[in-house]
């Protein structure tokens, strides 16, 4: 029996066991990760007495709740102690019947019957350093290898969340500075007070050209952001500063890409030799979510 339960319904203890015991455990589930990236009090679909999970998160547009996932949340979906594709199936059909959904992912590990679109992340898994770095590309190597004239003018620092957050807001392309920067700040400040963000920076002569965000959680650690300074990018700041961080973690735990998608991306992540970890996401275009709320509307539905 699939039930849904509004924030303020949630038994987090026992929500917090299902995550901690599931075969797919994803930090973005959790409820400090959820609390932090959604602008909403998020929901959840539980099975039985949380032997299987599924939060769900949404914004308010037009009047509606419309199911979307948060800004840097990538994975979400079922979780229970053993994936299972008749209850991934199940939930998947109470979510679509009952929510109007704008989009959702499911995790690498769920598996479905129902064809959705997918994505690619990369991961790379626990072991010595020393093998993992032997995988690499011997492009990543190179980039690595730096002269040594930028070695003896060079330092990787942990920096603040201020000093972080001036480099980025000066280096940013491609985001909205009203909109969607502030969102991305707004989460990356909330984190970094809860400890679980971290900014390491690529300093050249004294002045930083490179900033990666980290977070950390369990056994996991993901990157969460990647600035750079244009004007150096020849120096590689951002491979050095990535490799600094495997080499600090993984021996003890799986790092995290968090994405893909992007064939410049991709090809950037694929340089360390990380596994392919594909997920599932269900999309659906505006045109389609304002036919499905007609018919919606039809049966009685209500999304307030």
């Amino acid at each position: 029996m699939i039930r849904r339960l509004k924030y303020h319904e949630i038994d987090f203890v026992k929500y917090a066991q299902c995550l901690e015991n599931s075969e797919q455990r994803k930090y973005s589930a959790a409820k400090d990760f959820l609390d932090t990236t959604s602008t909403m009090p998020w929901e959840i679909l539980v099975y039985k007495d949380y032997e299987a999970v599924m939060p769900v998160p949404f914004v308010r547009k037009y009047g509606m709740k419309i199911v979307h996932n948060p800004k840097l949340c990538q994975q979400l979906g079922v979780f229970s102690s053993k994936d299972n594709v008749d209850l991934n199936e199940a939930f998947l059909e109470y979510l679509e019947k009952n929510y109007m959904i704008r989009a959702y992912p499911f995790n690498d590990v769920n598996q479905l019957r129902t064809k959705i679109r997918i994505k690619k992340n990369f991961l790379l898994y626990p072991d010595v350093y020393e093998k993992v770095y032997a995988r690499y590309s011997p492009k990543r190597k190179r980039k690595l290898r730096l002269d040594e004239a930028v070695v003896k003018e060079s330092e990787i620092k942990t920096i603040s969340y201020d000093i972080a957050k001036a480099f980025i807001e000066a280096n940013t392309i491609g985001l909205s500075k009203d909109n969607d920067l502030f969102e991305f700040m707004r989460i990356f400040e909330s984190f970094y007070k809860l400890n679980y963000l971290k900014f390491t920076a690529f300093y050249y002569q004294q002045q930083i050209i490179n900033v990666i965000a980290t977070y950390s959680d369990g056994n996991m650690v993901a990157l969460l952001g990647n600035f750079n300074d244009k004007d150096y990018v020849r120096l590689s700041g951002a491979s050095v500063l990535i490799d600094h961080i495997i080499k600090e973690n993984i021996e003890t735990h799986i790092f995290d890409f968090e994405g893909g998608e992007l064939p410049n991306i991709e090809e950037f992540f694929r340089g360390f030799r990380p596994e392919l970890r594909p997920y599932g996401i269900i999309e659906n275009s505006k045109k389609n979510l304002f036919k499905r709320l007609g018919y919606l509307i039809l049966r009685g539905k209500s999304f307030l």
